[in-house]
């Protein structure tokens, strides 16, 4: 298999032109069996008698074969059931509940159709994700824009788009949007956003309510009441209620139950203090996943403790019912997502582990490298190959925190291997790059044994498409 597949060789499919539908493997019944870390296999996977893995009713190695590596697969029917298990958790809540993905976890056209054929809401927080969806035809009544610095030019497309909700970060946006709404003769529906003061168990990056952050009006000076009452004054804001997300990989329900009670307590401050009413209560997301063997909570758990938490706040309070919205993202695309490579080079020095290169690494996953990221990690061309020694996988890029995975077990691998990584589907092409000028992977959707290329894969002409040579420089840009 090639492990270095130039990009501008890359096959048919990866160019736009139509793909070959990949057949679900014949025989027997697919082997549900997994070696390596973690010690089993995510939804929508399984294992056929030859020892491949299986994603979607594809196998994993015949779509490297012909899309090549490093190669993201995402399954299609796993993101569907997803959607329809966080809508589906809010049928019993009487006054509504809203589903919006948080686009920045991983935001395709071909992902945002499928968003918008099962009723969810969006959450973006830029002009791109924005477009992004606009393209896929997604309703823009049906999105929520959020961001901690939304330029003029964002807020005036946002507007222009009939957006159904804009979260209002700080007092400068206020005013912005205040003012581009009344340009536009228009009242537009806001939410505030609020920074808590609750600390989620999470990593520091990942880690959004607190005191101490970017985001939101601070509670606990003031701040937030503040901003409602310039709300209430402002003749271009229509506030419809408060918003809050206090991080992310969250894996217990006790901090969004603290999140309800204190959105609730400002509420009754802001009833207090101005003619506003609660409409709606948006916690935010931040559901966790599992990547290695964290225990996790189901969409049915998540939805089901804050609707009790905030039927029994609005009780004690004497307040109406609002209506309820929660922002999953990493939970609806996650386990989704698949990462293949194709292993290359190995470096052996007696008494260490050995070092696994891979033809990926950093520049389309970040997340080792930012905030120390785990996986469960699989021969997806050797599955019923049992784990014979310890070994960290790195990538090739230049730089000597380039890990993907550490001191990981695996079978002893060979040049040609693919290693799957699964539970990749959020926060990683998403934050991609082409550190090193290595173009970006392709982006496969997969369902029913059936492959489709949603995101093309870079070329090197991609990569200079966007460089000028300065005439004073003697040439002309490449071609």
């Amino acid at each position: 298999m090639d492990s270095g597949r130039d990009p501008e060789r890359a096959p048919a499919e990866c160019t736009g032109e139509a793909a070959a539908p990949v057949p679900v493997v014949a025989g027997p019944p697919p082997v549900v069996l997994v070696r390596g870390a973690g010690g089993s296999l995510p939804p929508g996977c399984a294992v056929d008698t030859s020892g491949h893995l299986l994603a979607g009713g594809c196998d994993v190695p015949a779509l490297a074969a012909q899309y090549g590596t490093p190669l993201y697969i995402f399954n299609e029917d796993v993101l569907r059931a997803n959607c329809r298990a966080y809508r589906h958790a809010f049928a019993a809540y009487e006054p509504g509940g809203v589903v919006a993905y948080a686009g920045k976890a991983c935001l395709t056209v071909a992902i945002a159709a499928v968003l918008a054929d099962e009723g969810l809401y969006l959450d973006v927080v830029s002009a791109g994700e924005l477009q992004t969806a606009l393209a896929a035809a997604f309703p823009a009544t049906r999105m929520v824009f959020h961001g901690n610095n939304k330029g003029e030019r964002e807020i005036a497309l946002a507007l222009q788009s009939g957006i159904g909700r804009i979260v209002i970060d700080n007092f400068h946006e206020l005013e912005l949007v205040d003012r581009a709404a009344r340009a536009h003769g228009m009242r537009q529906p806001v939410l505030l956003r609020v920074a808590p003061g609750i600390e989620a168990h999470t990593h520091d990056y990942i880690r959004t309510g607190s005191q101490d952050s970017k985001f939101g009006f601070d509670l606990q000076t003031g701040q937030a009441l503040e901003a409602a009452r310039r709300c209430a004054a402002a003749p271009g804001l229509d506030w419809v209620g408060l918003h809050a997300h206090i991080g992310s990989q969250i894996l217990e329900t006790a901090p969004l139950l603290a999140l309800a009670e204190l959105l609730l307590d400002l509420a009754v401050a802001i009833r207090g203090a101005t003619d506003l009413r609660l409409q709606e209560l948006n916690l935010g997301g931040g559901a966790g996943i599992r990547y290695r063997e964290e225990q996790t909570l189901r969409p049915e758990d998540v939805v089901s403790a804050i609707i009790t938490a905030v039927r029994d706040g609005c009780r004690a309070r004497d307040l109406p019912l609002p209506r309820l919205a929660v922002e999953p993202g990493r939970s609806i695309i996650g386990q989704a997502g698949i990462a293949v490579y194709t292993v290359g080079s190995q470096k052996r020095v007696p008494g260490l582990l050995p070092w696994i290169a891979v033809d990926g690494g950093m520049g389309d996953n970040i997340r080792p490298a930012l905030y120390q990221a785990e996986y469960t990690v699989a021969v997806a061309n050797r599955m019923r190959d049992p784990a014979e020694e310890t070994v960290h996988v790195v990538g090739r890029y230049c730089e000597s925190g380039d890990f993907l995975a550490r001191a990981t077990r695996l079978p002893r691998l060979r040049p040609g291997d693919l290693l799957a990584f699964f539970s990749a589907g959020a926060y990683q092409y998403p934050m991609s790059s082409n550190y090193n000028r290595v173009p970006r992977p392709c982006l496969l959707l997969v369902s029913g044994g059936s492959a489709d290329v949603m995101v093309e894969r870079e070329t090197y002409a991609d990569l200079l498409a966007r460089d000028r040579l300065p005439p004073r420089l003697g040439g002309r840009p490449p071609a």
